[in-house]
């Protein structure tokens, strides 16, 4: 026998506060380590003197830039066959924000040490680095699985978009905090720049846990009664359910599908941007942190606007419209030569950066099946989209950068995932996606 508590109100307004506090906790993790900070520390620390880009890693000697984008490809190709296990066994036992609590923890103690992450210790920086990747991608899951629960469909997109801008705010905050620090070291008591870098990875890991507390807390959940002898069991039972009921709707097959492409497109773009500007432009570091600090306060504005263009002309023309501006971005990116073409390139980016990826998380919530009430492992499934989608960009990515030489041809393979994916977007037909009557 199951038994289940009752779910708890909708658009409560301090459910909602609990669910969005934990983009403002977690998307510390996504700007100082995946772009601002970390990308431009490693970048710095990998270098030789003498200007060499080679690194030896575990034996091999490979391109410093390469190896990034392999590491990140590696941390989503670990997590995402594990997921949806997890994800199924959370949604038999009601215990979402356990697993949750697992995967932050883990992310958190990672970003901590990278403190330890100096010259000649490429392979410690790494590990961290997978580490605090698996750990984002495995909270997001369950976080992103409690939205249908907390949130009716006419108010998801909104509070989705509410999520995204939150963790934009919040990640600027420490940003501007970590970059004043590094900038003014001396006065904070600092040996050098180095080790107030080095520091502001232990303040990442610390918010990310400390304001995590708050979503723990006030986050509500649907705990079941039941023999726990046979949960891996029911883990894959629930996957199962889920498998055959996609084969029975195609709308939300096809948007998987789109996913999977516009998605790897925009990640590559999110975690090497900086890479790219070092590499290609030979930005200074301050410059380069300054244009993702430049990005994540236009993405603010961003996820609002799309937010506002969906509830007028529906999430398909939306996300169709972002998609084609991506694609813009990818050919700019392509021609760009110089400083100031970068920053314009970033005003760009930021713009469509946050609201396809908040109104990507809440077009899938509206595309679920009404009566199902299996939300994390439905949202297993989009987030395995999500991770394999960063697996195969980033791996191009470099790819494409070790063959011939130059991320500028990697660009344009990303314009060609955009193209497909707003091909697949087309076929999807769900009138939840058409503009309001």
């Amino acid at each position: 026998m199951m038994i289940a508590t009752a779910p708890p109100a909708k658009n409560d307004a301090k459910v909602v506060r609990a669910w969005v506090m934990y983009d403002w906790a977690n998307s510390v993790y996504s700007l100082v380590i995946t772009s601002a900070i970390f990308p431009v520390y490693y970048q710095a620390v990998t270098t030789a003197p003498d200007g060499s880009d080679q690194v030896d890693f575990l034996g091999f000697s490979i391109t410093n830039s390469v190896l990034y984008s392999y590491a990140i490809s590696f941390s989503f190709l670990l997590i995402a066959p594990l997921l949806p296990l997890l994800s199924g066994m959370a949604d038999y036992a009601g215990n979402k924000k356990t697993f949750m609590k697992i995967f932050v923890y883990i992310g958190g103690f990672a970003c901590m040490g990278l403190f330890f992450f100096e010259r000649g210790r490429v392979e410690w920086g790494i590990v961290c680095s997978i580490l605090a990747s698996i750990g984002y991608a495995g909270s997001v899951v369950f976080y992103d699985a409690f939205l249908p629960e907390i949130a009716s469909e006419d108010r998801m997109d909104a509070i989705s978009a509410k999520g995204y801008s939150m963790g934009y705010y919040g990640g600027v905050v420490l940003l501007v905090i970590n970059l004043i620090m590094i900038m003014y070291w001396p006065k904070f008591g600092f040996s050098s720049d180095d080790s107030a870098t080095r520091f502001s990875f232990i303040m990442v890991g610390v918010w990310w846990i400390g304001f995590s507390q708050f979503t723990f807390r006030n986050l509500p959940e649907r705990r079941r009664d039941q023999s726990r002898k046979r949960l891996v069991f029911h883990g894959y039972n629930e996957l199962l359910k889920v498998w055959r009921s996609l084969t029975h709707h195609a709308d939300l097959r096809q948007y998987l599908a789109a996913y999977f492409f516009f998605n790897m497109g925009v990640q590559t773009v999110m975690y090497l941007a900086a890479t790219f500007g070092s590499k290609e432009l030979k930005l200074q570091d301050s410059k380069l942190i300054l244009t993702v600090l430049l990005i994540q306060l236009v993405a603010s504005f961003g996820a609002h606007l799309f937010a506002r263009v969906s509830a007028r002309y529906g999430n398909k023309q939306s996300l169709t419209i972002m998609i084609g501006i991506w694609i813009g971005i990818c050919l700019l990116a392509y021609l760009t030569t110089n400083e100031y073409e970068f920053y314009g390139i970033a005003c760009l980016v930021g713009l469509v950066m946050g609201g396809i990826q908040s109104l990507s998380r809440a077009t899938y919530a509206k595309l679920i099946p009404a009566n199902s009430i299996d939300h994390a492992s439905y949202f297993s499934f989009f987030d395995v989209t999500f991770n394999m989608s960063i697996v195969f960009g980033t791996f191009s990515y470099g790819l494409i950068d070790q063959v011939t030489g130059s991320m500028r041809n990697s660009t344009l393979v990303l314009a060609l995932f955009f193209f497909i994916g707003m091909g697949l977007l087309s076929r999807v037909k769900s009138p939840k996606l058409a503009p309001p009557r």
